[in-house]
């Protein structure tokens, strides 16, 4: 699993720019890395995905933060994943994150529960 990245002025025609981000060898998103929310700031590119290490971890994906400076070329950042649940295989995933008035930002995401099952999560922050 990689994320790549495409642009379209009108949705139907798209210029492909190659693979934005692809898992790291050996580390907790060597099997997948999958973009879910990117922030665009001044002169940098801030994507927050989902990654995994290995297939037994699907449904399982903990979230990541990668950047650059631009979005055909992000690199992860830290040496793990930036959120995962506490319980049962440590899942969050699927971040948004949706601006708001102030600075402020309102944050869903999915988050495994303690029973294993899995709930949509919001936040203001």
């Amino acid at each position: 699993m990689t994320t790549e990245y495409a642009t379209s002025a009108d949705g139907l025609a798209w210029t492909w720019h190659g693979t934005a981000l692809s898992g790291t060898p050996g580390r907790w998103d060597a099997r997948g890395t999958r973009v879910t929310t990117v922030d665009f700031g001044e002169g940098t590119v801030t994507a927050y995905y989902d990654g995994r290490a290995s297939a037994a971890e699907n449904y399982e994906e903990r979230t990541g933060v990668a950047a650059g400076t631009d979005p055909a070329a992000l690199t992860p950042v830290g040496s793990g994943p930036l959120a995962s649940s506490p319980y049962h295989g440590g899942g969050l995933r699927y971040l948004d994150i949706v601006p708001l008035p102030g600075d402020r930002r309102r944050l869903y995401y999915e988050m495994t529960q303690p029973d294993g099952s899995h709930a949509l999560v919001t936040e203001l922050r």
